[in-house]
This record gives C-alpha cells, structure tokens and sequence, in this order.
C-alpha cells in the first residue's frame, strides 16, 4: 500500500474497529445485567404477592385463592408460572398458566436464603426462577418468568447497537477522510511543486507551508540552489576554460607564422605550459565547493603572494613594474590554494598588464574578532589608465575587454568575482590614489 492517504484511513479503521468492538461488548454487558437485575426486582415483587395470598389452616393445609392478583397468573402459557411445594418437594399447588408444563423443581432453598437463577423446560424454553429468603412453616414458595420476551428485547437492542455503531462508523471515516484530504494538501502540494520544477515551470518551492513542512521545504531549495550553482559552476568551468585557451591558442597561432624567431621554441613551449596549467586547474574546479574549502589548511599567504610577484617580475621583464606588497601579519586565509592563486594572480595579472609602473597589492584580514578565521580584504591598486565607471560592470562579464588589442581572456575580472562569491564575497571596482584601477575583493570571516 504505497497511498499515505489509504495507510493512514486503514490505520485509523482498524482502531475504530477495536474502539467500537470494546464499546459495544460493554454497553452489551451492562443492558444484560440491567435487564437481569430488573427481571429479578419483577420476580421478587410476584413472590412477595404470592406469599401474601397464601393461607395455611390450623390443619397445616395450604389454602391459595382461585383467581391471583396478577392475572398471567391465570392464563395458560402466559409465561409466568408459581408453584408450592412442601418439604418433600412434592406439588401442593401450580398456577393454572403452567398447566401442562413440567417445571424443574432445581436447587431447593435452605432455611434463610435467598435464590435467584435460570433453569430451561423440557422443550428448552428458558426459565428465570426465584426463591424466597425463607420457608413458610414447612412449604416452599416458587415463582418463573419465560426469557423468551428478555431475549427478545436484548436482541433488538443489540441489532440497534450494531446499526448505530456502523452508522456513526461510516460517518467518522467520511469526515476522518475529508479531514485527512485536509491536513495531506501540503504534501500534494509539494509534489506537484517538485513536478513544475522538474518541467522548469517553477524556480523553487513556496514558502507557504505549515510548520512541519517548512524545514523540509527550505531543505529541499537548499539542495535545488546546490545543484543548480553546481550546475553553472560547470558550465562556468567549461566557458572559462574556452576561453583560457583562446589567448594561448591565437599566441601559438602567431608564433607558427613567426618560425624564424630566435626564441620561437621556447615562447611555444611556454604557451603550451600555460595551457596545461589552465586545464589541470579548470577541470579541477568543478569538484570542489565552499564546504571542502572550508575544512583545508589555511594558504600561506605572503608565501604565495611572493612566488606569484617573482613570476610576474619574470613575464613583464620588459616593462619593469614596481609591485608593492603589504601583507597583515598572522594572516590566515582559509581556501582552495588554486583559487586563491587564480584569485590574486588575475588581478596581478591585470594590473601589472595596464599600469604605467607601478602596482600595490594590500591583504588584511578585515576582522578585529581573532577567534573569526578565514577572512579576507585583497586590494590591488595601479597607475594605469583605470576603469571607466560606465565600463566597470561591463568588464564583470564574461569576454568583455576594453582593449581588443591587448592580449588577454577577456574573463579574469569575472573568474575573480566568481571565486569571490562562491566564499561569501563580492568585489568593488574604484579608482586607486595612485591614478589608475583599484579592484577590492572582500571575503567575510568563517
């Protein structure tokens, strides 16, 4: 049975199944005793009339008058029947209603009790019978009622019980069912939310849901917003990848055209080695997130920082730049070392490729709350040219270059903000003092 719907109506059968049998069975119980305990009161007031119309004559005879007080008395098969009997139990006197009847003589009354009980004819008519607490002188007093008309009125009463039970029954399932229809709605509605994403008619879940269902709700546009930023990271992955490979290619394209220059082998070589690195780190990138970032080993920051400038000290020999690095002590940055090293390398990169001679790299961690790790505030300044204001949103796109002619990706400003973003931050384009761009890249503290 696979329908929550249908587990929890049978479920809810079952107990009222159990209730109402339990019910029954007690209320069945008590009408029984009920009905007893009024059949004996009935039978003890028609003894206490029969003894009271019994005369015994000074020669021990028992006198009882022709027509009794109570006239089923008098009618035959009426079902109420009395007797007499004396100590030897033999017959003294028989109401005319059991002419024809045997009735058994059973337990006979001992001196001061008083005895109330069933007995069944010779056709198997029930009897209720009842003694008196005592004897008169030496006679035994007897009087019986037929239960055919108490089984009677027990057996409607219980074919009343049942259909009332049934009915009411039926009754509570309907509503329980309208009820139950109710209270599932949210979990329909989540399924039919789930199948309009599946479609791509809707984004995520709504937030309307009852309390119960809020946390599953929120987890589960937890885990859509996951595969979906995990979805574009790889197709970020794979576009900043083409286009990492376009400068290197259109280099070696150059150079092949050139094959008379001197130096033509190693540049080559120094192009394909430039695109291996990219490879290696771009299909590396898709696997990891901010989760993994966030258990590794802090990066030695100045360490890297040093090894990246020396590098560029070595590919803008020809220009010289002056790359000044002013790095807080203690630093301690939490992150995938290659994006940090994709991080500050682009914009290194950038500047020292737009500057006029100088360059400023400044990293501090941006939080007076020691005990809040990770963190960082990268600033790297130039004297170049700058960015336009009108162009500094622009230049976050992917392919978007100012200067078709230098050579460059045309997405390191977007790689950068990607990396950015994906540790908590953002980055902010302004004009450095020192005349040209200023790039700031803030990540906040774990």
């Amino acid at each position: 049975m696979s329908s929550l719907s249908a587990r929890l109506l049978v479920s809810v059968s079952v107990l009222m199944l159990f209730f109402f049998g339990v019910t029954i069975v007690v209320l069945d119980t008590a009408f029984r005793k009920a009905g007893e305990q009024a059949q004996e009161d009935i039978l003890d007031g028609h003894l206490m009339a029969l003894l009271a119309a019994a005369e015994a004559t000074d020669s021990g005879i028992l006198g009882m008058p022709p027509d009794m007080h109570e006239p089923r008395f008098g009618n035959i098969g009426s079902g109420l029947y009395a007797e007499i009997r004396d100590d030897d139990s033999v017959l003294v006197w028989r109401s005319r209603s059991a002419l024809g009847l045997e009735i058994p003589i059973g337990i006979v009354a001992e001196d001061g009790s008083h005895l109330f009980g069933e007995e069944a004819l010779a056709d198997g008519t029930p009897l209720q019978w009842e003694f008196p607490s005592g004897k008169l002188k030496r006679f035994v007093f007897k009087v019986a009622e037929s239960l055919d008309s108490f089984n009677l009125q027990l057996a409607k009463f219980r074919r009343q019980l049942f259909g009332w039970f049934a009915a009411v029954a039926l009754i509570m399932l309907f509503l329980i069912s309208v009820v139950m229809r109710r209270l599932l709605r949210p979990l329909r509605q989540i399924e039919t939310e789930i199948g309009a994403i599946e479609e791509g008619q809707r984004a995520s879940l709504s937030d309307e849901y009852p309390t119960e269902l809020a946390g599953v709700a929120r987890n589960m546009n937890l885990l859509i917003d996951s595969e979906r930023a995990r979805s574009n990271r790889y197709r970020h992955t794979l576009d900043n990848l083409a286009h990492s490979l376009k400068t290197p290619l259109a280099a070696m394209r150059a150079l092949l055209s050139d094959r008379d220059h001197a130096k033509f082998s190693g540049r080559f070589n120094e192009q394909i080695d430039r695109m291996d690195e990219i490879v290696r780190y771009q299909l590396r990138k898709p696997g990891a997130s901010v989760a993994d970032n966030l258990v590794l080993a802090p990066v030695q920051v100045a360490r890297e920082v040093n090894r990246l400038v020396d590098g560029l000290h070595k590919v803008y020999r020809d220009k010289h730049p002056s790359i000044d690095v002013e790095i807080e002590d203690d630093i301690s940055f939490r992150a995938d070392s290659g994006d940090f090293l994709e991080l500050v390398g682009n914009l290194l990169d950038n500047a020292c490729k737009w500057c006029d001679g100088r360059v400023r790299i400044t990293i501090g961690s941006g939080s007076v709350d020691r005990a809040a790790t990770g963190g960082m505030i990268l600033v790297v300044a130039d004297d170049g040219p700058g960015i336009p204001e009108v162009a500094a949103e622009a230049l976050l796109q992917r392919g978007t270059r100012l200067d078709e002619s230098t050579p460059g990706h045309g997405i390191g400003l977007a790689i950068v903000k990607d990396i950015a973003r994906a540790y908590g931050g953002d980055l902010t384009i302004d004009k450095s003092d020192l005349g040209g761009a200023e790039i700031t890249v803030t990540i906040p503290p774990i």
